[in-house]
């Protein structure tokens, strides 16, 4: 990369510079999860639940990748079999504080995988390869874990994310509806 950079884990004083990486990477659901309520909303819901723990979206389960002294990008992701348990309290905030109806979906991931959730790098470092660091760092997480795989969801019209992803070993295993828009399943062995 040529720059100094690394990678570590997140610490709840990082919300200010995760929730906007968090909002970044989810695009169309942070509005949905606010209910249209603009981009400044988006950002303190998950600032919020960043400083928090045992939700999906807690620092305990992010890695932050820094350049140059600043966090450029950020990943996230946990146990498959914990996805119901470290959603509850982010989803029944959402629905009494926006007033969100959630749609029938699929679950994004489930027991066995460990699921990358959000991956996200600030528009001005991207094409350094840091998405690439923070990805090889989740799967190395993952195998630490003692997980046989590593999955992630991607939009079926990303194109370019899905790119990095099969480059990454990353395999199609089915497609899922979720939250309105269909995604591929994709998964990479650990082993």
């Amino acid at each position: 990369m040529g720059q100094n950079w690394l990678i570590r884990n997140a610490v709840a004083g990082d919300a200010c510079y995760v929730g906007k990486l968090l909002v970044q990477a989810m695009d169309d659901l942070a509005r949905f999860f606010t209910s249209n309520a603009g981009e400044e909303t988006e950002i303190a819901l998950f600032e919020l639940f960043f400083e928090k723990t045992s939700n999906q979206y807690s620092f305990e389960n992010t890695i932050v990748a820094i350049l140059d002294g600043k966090i450029v990008g950020s990943a996230n992701g946990y146990d498959g079999s914990e996805l119901f348990k470290l959603r509850e309290t982010f989803f029944n905030h959402v629905k009494s504080t926006f007033n969100v109806q959630f749609p029938v979906t699929d679950d994004e991931t489930g027991p066995g995988e460990f699921y990358i959730d959000c991956v996200s790098v600030l528009p001005e470092a991207q094409g350094k390869g840091i998405g690439t660091i923070l990805l090889k760092a989740m799967i190395e997480k993952g195998r630490t874990m003692n997980f046989k795989k590593v999955g992630l969801l991607v939009d079926v019209h990303n194109s370019k994310a899905k790119k990095l992803y099969t480059a990454l070993g990353f395999q199609k295993v089915g497609n899922k509806s979720f939250m309105g828009g269909t995604y591929e399943h994709l998964q990479v062995d650990c082993n």
